[in-house]
């Protein structure tokens, strides 16, 4: 069960995350796998991209166009809708929101852990 917690929350954030990269320009599938291990996702089974940007494609936050390739087959060339701006807006803001609320959450469990540790010393 805390695989499968563990593994929607990776999916959610998968999902901001490829919304902001795109945001700033396009990407076919390899190359925004390559973006995502730039900044630490490379723990992410390359099978995950595909189906994550059908998933955006069919809620309408990306667009894809098939262009020619100078080294093989087409590839398809992923953009950020005008849904999918607003998707990683919110994205951001909620991100923000409960990184604070976290952060809150673990300042207190610390303090509470160190005030502990004081009355055992005493």
């Amino acid at each position: 069960m805390a695989q499968d917690l563990q593994s929607q929350m990776l999916k959610g954030v998968l999902q901001g995350c490829v919304l902001i990269i795109l945001s700033r320009g396009e990407y076919y599938g390899y190359t925004l796998s390559q973006e995502l291990e730039h900044y630490g996702f490379a723990e992410i089974p390359k099978g995950t991209i595909y189906p994550l940007l059908m998933a955006l494609e069919k809620k309408g936050l990306i667009t894809s166009q098939l262009r020619p390739s100078p080294d093989g087959p087409d590839r398809k060339y992923y953009q950020v809708t005008p849904d999918g701006t607003a998707a990683r807006a919110d994205f951001i803001h909620q991100w923000h929101q409960l990184t604070d609320h976290v952060t809150q959450l673990l300042t207190a469990e610390e303090g509470s852990n160190h005030g502990h540790e004081d009355e055992s010393t005493h």
